[in-house]
């Protein structure tokens, strides 16, 4: 029977002729230089069209942000970060049919008790006893699971505000990329990941290696497997390899853990036991004052965005698009407002590290619905009751 080679070439006797080895060393020798030359010659080429990008960016008229060179980048071609781009196409129109069916409870800022909403909020600084958790920046690796990542976090936080700071843990990327979705690095579904929680609870989990401000040694169950990559962005002060570099490479996602790690301590080392969950829908905010609302009443909320090209490009600021290129869907977390020189904008927590953007934040501007990012928060419900160790 014939054998499946998998693709492989096949090598031929001929090939192997020893009239032919010298033949093939002179090609090879003739051919390699030509063949380095020109992906060098690509790669200066690809490194000054970014160079002339980045300094249009920062020339336009108007511009409320800085556009920076990132290591990253390095011989690739423009809008070369569609991977961590993981909100699947549609979950807009997803979540409205969610929506009517009443599976998603949209809710407004008269619904939450509506307040007079201030100039300028933060979640970490309105809740100090739960600033270690808010403030946790984490790290998505080369993986699309971003989905996972902005409700595993907003949970967290929510989770802390909910208990006054009784419970203070990361609740687990981990389980929630891999478990939620089979193959969470190729995205997912906002609704998916909230539904997950409220159904199945969610186990604790920190970051890679115990990084983070948790530490190695606390004990949660099921901590990020995939390792640290430095993202879009200067390299600046991130120690981690660049996104398809050796050590970052192209995640596939791991199977669903079935149990925790073995450096999990009690109360947390139970996988099918020690989890947290919520009662309720998860609820929707169609507007920015019931965004402000929800943030105010509960805590941060998971969001997604459209990526254009130039936001690869961003370093500081109050990102507006300027380009119509679109790259794909983003998840995040929204954690406060202000206001800059005139602008209002949103704090948003990304997960591509602290070392990414501001401190691991970016600023989009506020109330014009930028790129979609109003259109699609949501979160636990503003009445959830929450259950799992320590409560």
């Amino acid at each position: 029977d014939n054998q499946d080679n998998c693709g492989a070439p096949v090598v031929t006797e001929t090939q192997h002729h020893p009239i032919f080895q010298p033949v093939m060393r002179l090609a090879a020798t003739l051919l390699l230089p030509v063949l380095a030359s020109a992906t060098t010659g690509y790669a200066f080429k690809y490194d000054a069209i970014r160079a002339q990008e980045i300094e249009r960016l920062n020339l336009l008229p108007g511009m409320t942000w800085k556009a920076g060179f990132n290591a990253r980048f390095q011989g690739h071609p423009l809008n070369a970060s569609k991977e961590l781009c993981g909100v699947k196409p549609g979950n807009l129109e997803r979540m409205q049919e969610l929506i009517r069916n009443g599976s998603i409870k949209m809710v407004n800022s008269t619904m939450l008790g509506a307040k007079d909403i201030p100039t300028d909020f933060d979640s970490e600084t309105n809740w100090p006893e739960c600033s270690k958790v808010i403030g946790d920046i984490r790290d998505q690796s080369n993986c699309g699971c971003c989905w996972a990542f902005g409700a595993a976090e907003a949970a967290s936080d929510r989770l802390c505000i909910a208990t006054g700071g009784k419970v203070k843990v990361p609740l687990s990327s981990q389980e929630m990329c891999f478990c939620a979705e089979r193959n969470g690095c190729g995205g997912g579904f906002l609704d998916l990941a909230w539904s997950y929680i409220a159904k199945t609870g969610l186990v604790t989990g920190g970051q890679y290696n115990g990084t983070g401000p948790f530490g190695p040694d606390a004990g949660f169950c099921s901590a990020f497997s995939l390792p640290h990559c430095h993202h879009h962005g200067p390299q600046g002060d991130d120690p981690y390899p660049d996104e398809g570099a050796a050590g970052c490479p192209s995640a596939r996602s791991p199977a669903c853990p079935k149990e925790c790690d073995s450096d999990a301590k009690a109360p947390f080392d139970d996988f099918f036991t020690a989890r947290y969950t919520y009662t309720g829908r998860p609820e929707s905010y169609p507007r920015a004052e019931d965004i402000q609302t929800a943030i105010m009443t509960n805590g941060p909320v998971e969001t997604a965005f459209t990526v254009y090209s130039d936001f690869e490009n961003y370093v500081s600021g109050v990102y507006q698009k300027t380009s119509s290129q679109v790259l794909g869907g983003h998840a995040v977390r929204i954690v406060g407002w202000g206001v800059d020189k005139g602008v209002k904008y949103w704090k948003v927590a990304n997960s591509w590290n602290p070392y990414w953007g501001e401190k691991g934040y970016f600023r989009i501007i506020r109330g014009v619905d930028e790129c979609g990012i109003e259109r699609q928060a949501m979160a636990s419900p503003a009445k959830a009751e929450w259950s799992g160790p320590g409560i």
